[in-house]
């Protein structure tokens, strides 16, 4: 908790007002009790009548005050709570938002979503059952042994013997649990991960009918949670039943000893039942404390966990490197590049290449070879291990990322479509003119089906774009990346679901109305490619060829093998 406690401290007198309205009802609470013996040993046997209306009077106005005071600071505790949480959650999006891609590799994306979700509902209940039961329970306890001493000494050392054994319990149930519910995330982390990928992938499971096999990967980590969740729960719940063992042994004494000292004169039955209703008092102040340090348990264990991600470090900063040089310098450089995503094996080895303003390279390679991974080092969502890559002769490293990407437009293999509109998810929160729209639309081949839908561009597209077929949702996307006029477009396996007549009317458009755009293109097709402006074959990680399509022809077998294999050999004769 001290990690968020700059979360905290904006509250602090909020939180101290809602802690002193607790003491408050607290106090009051306590009163009860007294005023009760007063009437039971004081008043009754004088037969002071008005007396009895008197003090039931306060009683009244003590319960009721009690009974406000609760309310009202019950309402505040959620409601600083709530603004804390709110706080953090908005400021872990935010963190999660700026991590690097390696960064997330490392965190996994479903250890950010619960750390997001129950981590910072933990929290969330944390404080509010600190700002609950944090005073209210620990001054009953307290206040309830203050008067009871007040009343009768010896009866009340029966019940403050029984504390430390009490105490006992809580520190080891403390001590146990804390590892458990730590662990508990973190499985928790693996059934998000597990439930994702079920959901994303549903069509492909039931295609290949394998429901009972996830069933039994589900259930197994799911096993997994349950266990570690018994586990903890065993422990925890062991403290109301043995807290109430402990107090229940020390109020049984308490009874036997106070029988022989009203016999004995040496105190009164109005004391007993004052007792009786104090212990009640102690009883659940007690079983109060032990809820707050399990608890505490829970939200120690999901703050550590949202603390660690607000607190990783920035690993994509700006760096200074010197200014490009004057004079004409290629757009897009790559000098000598060498990056791995573990450090085990290159993923691309020693890559070098040169575009110019406008003109086009092709990548071409068998999967998993580096090809996405070539647009994710110019992006810069990772940093190569060794080596330069400029854009107009500057290393991205000393460019600002917002005024970076603010270059590309970018088309990923994986990428999504929103549920919104059709519209929506071409202009994609930002700034476009509608024109820009429409003629962006037009140029991705996407105005055909477009026009066939009810609403036009006021289609609704349903969630991850269900309602789309492959090839409309790549049309879609690939609209969404010319409609920020970008200088720079990146298609990673952007057309795979296109048809040939409509790949070769895209990359007709994009020629006629994007020549002045510089395109990096990922194919699988050399007819998606041949026309471009150099062509760089990738074979794990190293490049193999460059060249024009002409040029590789000539001098790559592999690349000859490839268009043979797509294209026929009187088609690659021609």
């Amino acid at each position: 908790m001290k990690r968020i406690w700059r979360y905290i401290r904006p509250y602090t007198g909020f939180i101290v007002w809602t802690m002193i309205i607790k003491l408050m009802g607290a106090v009051l609470e306590l009163l009860i009790p007294y005023f009760m013996e007063i009437i039971l040993d004081d008043v009754v046997p004088r037969g002071e009548t008005p007396l009895i209306f008197v003090f039931g009077g306060l009683m009244l106005l003590a319960s009721g005050g009690c009974l406000a005071c609760n309310v009202i600071a019950n309402r505040m505790s959620a409601v600083s709570s709530g603004k804390i949480t709110l706080a953090i959650r908005h400021d872990l999006f935010d963190r999660l938002q700026r991590l690097s891609a390696r960064q997330m590799d490392t965190l996994t994306l479903p250890s950010a979503e619960s750390r997001l979700t129950s981590d910072t509902y933990n929290v969330n209940q944390l404080l509010a059952r600190m700002q609950r039961l944090g005073i209210r329970a620990p001054i009953l306890l307290l206040g309830g042994i203050v008067m009871m001493l007040t009343m009768d000494v010896p009866l009340a050392m029966v019940l403050i013997a029984m504390l430390p054994l009490i105490a006992l319990i809580v520190y080891i149930v403390t001590k146990k649990s804390v590892p458990l519910y730590k662990e508990e995330q973190t499985v928790l982390d693996r059934v998000v991960r597990v439930l994702q990928e079920n959901i994303t992938g549903i069509r492909v499971i039931k295609a290949l009918s394998k429901t009972e096999h996830e069933k039994e990967r589900f259930n197994e980590v799911n096993d997994e949670l349950m266990e570690i969740d018994r586990r903890a729960g065993f422990i925890t719940a062991a403290t109301n039943p043995l807290s109430s063992l402990v107090l229940n042994l020390g109020l049984t004494v308490m009874v036997l000893i106070g029988a022989y000292r009203v016999n004995g004169g040496l105190t009164e039955s109005g004391v007993i039942i004052a007792f009786l209703q104090y212990f009640v008092m102690i009883l659940n102040a007690m079983l109060g404390v032990t809820r707050i340090f399990v608890m505490w348990s829970k939200g120690e264990a999901s703050a550590v966990r949202v603390a660690d991600v607000l607190e990783i470090g920035e690993d994509m900063t700006v760096v200074p490197v010197p200014d490009a040089p004057a004079g004409s310098v290629p757009h897009i450089e790559f000098r000598d590049v060498t990056f791995s995503y573990t450090g085990i094996g290159a993923n691309i080895d020693h890559l070098s290449f040169k575009l110019e303003r406008g003109e086009s390279l092709g990548i071409l390679g068998p999967t998993g070879c580096g090809k996405s991974t070539v647009l994710n080092l110019l992006m810069r969502l990772y940093d190569p291990d060794s080596g330069e890559i400029l854009i107009d002769g500057k290393d991205v490293r000393g460019i600002d990322g917002r005024e970076l990407r603010s270059r590309f437009g970018v088309v990923f293999q994986n990428d999504f479509v929103m549920e919104g509109t059709i519209r929506d998810n071409i202009r994609f929160f930002r700034d476009v003119p509608e024109t820009a729209v429409l003629a962006a639309a037009d140029d991705a081949q996407a105005t055909e089906f477009i026009e066939t839908r009810d609403g036009k561009m006021d289609y609704g597209v349903a969630v991850r774009g269900n309602n789309l077929s492959g090839g409309q949702k790549q049309r879609l996307l690939i609209a969404r990346a010319l409609a920020g006029d970008p200088e720079i477009l990146l298609l990673d396996d952007a057309s795979s679901a296109l048809d040939y007549k409509t790949d070769a009317e895209l990359r007709r458009a994009l020629r006629q109305h994007h020549g002045g755009v510089t395109t990096v293109m990922i194919a699988q097709r050399i007819s998606s490619v041949k026309n471009c402006d150099h062509i760089l074959m990738l074979d794990d990680g190293v490049p193999v060829a460059y060249g024009t399509h002409d040029e590789l022809m000539a001098a790559s077998a592999a690349y000859r093998r490839i268009a043979a294999s797509q294209m026929g050999d009187g088609e690659v004769g021609a």
